[in-house]
């Protein structure tokens, strides 16, 4: 069976997840595009060769249609993910959702709750649960080779120019029009940490801040934009040097520079830098999600895990250290050693997925992304929903993780209480 998608929010996400049916023909196909953005939609119908008939400029537009397809990829921005997702299950389709799956409790609550009424597959994209490196550390775990888990630091290092792209100057720039940038950007990893422990959240705390870019660290002498700015050759967050070395490198062009400019031009990418968001000074964005914040999770069982996100990191892939009463575990995101307490002997197993990409959300997610998307398509043309890793409830889960850290933080890092949900109908 080859499985139709329809395709909602034709931006980076999106055309990720539907490159999937260009890949594997047999296996997917998508027969429909809704985006408001007349250049995005075409790029990607084209792609697809999506007929005429299956073009529409907004989510609403495709849901007054019967249904359409199998199955709809949602890939919208973070707050109108609720909305459409609640539809869209009320008319059968299958929906795989770009994580968070919305950028407040209730709502999140609402779609989860639509998922169960209607009986539609929902699959969150907590993409790092399919990754080959996951696999390992996942295995590992279930073998008892770390004995019980005691405790687990997990550092997700953004990386400077990453955070001032997608959380200084991008879409995640303010927590009233996305999310805060812990659920934006550490759902992946609060849903990480619960699959890997296999044990409910009952405690959260955190704490951080909006650290460094603001107002009050502008430097002496600095334009609001980095194109007019005589101080920035020496700034770290130089838009013009960084979009300018993306141009330059070919791998940089689909993420993160396609989310600049689509004339990926030296005239393009300036006129981009000129007028746009991302040309703008780091320190006077107006921005107000933290850059720097640390979690602490206590499971029901008693582990422990703390995770750091950071902005002041290079890029990369996550970072682990797992202790347990038998072993430790290191990993680095291609590579997990463990040391048996028994023996003093320490195994290394390389788990990179060349074909996967790297760690950012331009490369694949180490393999994630397309190996989530053969899940989803397998569940949807089967039946076996078995091959789809997290269901709407751990998805919650994660979820309810973020916003509890989020109240902690606001709170002055106070622990809060993960009571269990109420029922939802």
């Amino acid at each position: 069976m080859t499985v139709s998608l329809a395709v909602v929010g034709a931006g980076n996400r999106g055309s990720t997840y539907a490159g999937y049916a260009l890949r594997f023909p047999d296996r997917a196909r998508v027969v429909a595009v809704a985006d408001p953005r007349a250049a995005h939609l075409a790029a990607l119908a084209d792609a697809h060769d999506v007929a005429p008939a299956g073009h529409f400029d907004s989510w609403q537009a495709l849901a007054t249609r019967p249904r359409l397809a199998d199955a709809v990829v949602l890939a919208t921005p973070d707050r109108e993910h609720a909305e459409p997702a609640v539809r869209f299950a009320e008319l059968g389709y299958h929906v795989l959702l770009e994580k968070p799956i919305a950028p407040t409790e209730a709502e999140c609550a609402a779609v989860t709750a639509a998922a169960e009424r209607t009986g539609v597959l929902l699959a969150v994209c907590h993409v790092l649960r399919y990754t080959r490196y996951t696999e390992a550390v996942k295995r590992y775990v279930e073998a008892g080779a770390l004995g019980r888990i005691i405790g687990i630091e997990h550092l997700e290092p953004v990386g400077w120019w990453h955070f001032a792209h997608s959380y200084v100057r991008g879409n995640w720039r303010r927590a009233d029009t996305s999310s805060s940038s812990l659920l934006a950007k550490c759902c992946h990893d609060l849903d990480w940490l619960r699959y890997i422990v296999d044990d409910i959240p009952v405690w959260v705390s955190s704490v951080g801040a909006l650290h460094h870019f603001h107002p009050g660290n502008r430097p002496a002498g600095a334009a609001d934009r980095c194109l007019d700015c005589p101080v920035e050759s020496r700034c770290p967050y130089s838009a013009a040097r960084f979009y300018r070395g993306c141009l330059a490198d070919p791998d940089r062009h689909e993420w993160p520079l396609s989310v600049v400019t689509r004339d990926l031009t030296p005239t393009g990418v300036t006129a981009a830098l000129r007028d746009g968001p991302y040309g703008r000074c780091v320190f006077t964005g107006g921005n107000d999600v933290a850059d720097h914040q640390s979690v602490t999770i206590s499971f029901a069982g008693g582990a422990t895990a703390t995770l750091t996100m950071s902005a002041f990191t290079p890029g990369g892939h996550r970072r682990t250290r797992i202790m347990g009463t038998h072993g430790y575990l290191e990993g680095d995101g291609e590579q997990v050693s463990v040391t048996d307490f028994v023996t003093g002997a320490t195994v290394t197993t390389v788990t990179t997925d060349t074909r996967g990409g790297g760690a950012d959300a331009g490369s694949g997610h180490g393999g994630g992304d397309m190996r989530l998307m053969a899940a989803f398509v397998e569940a949807v043309a089967t039946g076996d929903r078995s091959a789809v890793r997290s269901g709407p409830r751990e998805s919650l889960d994660s979820h309810r993780m973020a916003f509890a850290a989020e109240r902690s933080r606001l709170s002055g890092g106070a622990p809060v209480e993960l009571t269990a949900p109420a029922a939802m109908g």
